[in-house]
């Protein structure tokens, strides 16, 4: 199962995934987009792999990376589940806090 929460934790892992969201990318054009080493990237790619919400494809000496929507998509509904119970844990319990005004 997918920790999207691992997953979308970091500011360069969403960057990467907004870059995805455009096309497919080598490992390269991935890094250009960044202060930060080739090795650095690597990490975060490597969760992003670990999570299942991208694809690495060897094309040559290259890498490429694309999105797995279908993933992503389930990823996003699961994610949007989990704040929909947190958001209604706090209306109840603001509801009962001002009922007993």
């Amino acid at each position: 199962m997918t920790d999207i929460y691992r997953a979308l934790g970091d500011a360069t892992r969403r960057t990467i995934l907004h870059q995805l969201a455009q096309g497919d990318k080598t490992q390269t054009e991935i890094v250009q987009a960044f202060a930060i080493s080739q090795p650095a990237v690597k990490k975060h790619l490597q969760i992003l792999l670990d999570e299942g919400l991208i694809h690495e494809q060897k094309d040559g000496k290259y890498r490429r990376y694309s999105l797995d929507r279908t993933i992503l998509r389930s990823a996003y509904q699961t994610l949007f589940e989990d704040m929909g119970y947190i958001l209604e844990d706090q209306l109840t319990s603001l509801q009962t806090y001002l009922k007993g005004k």
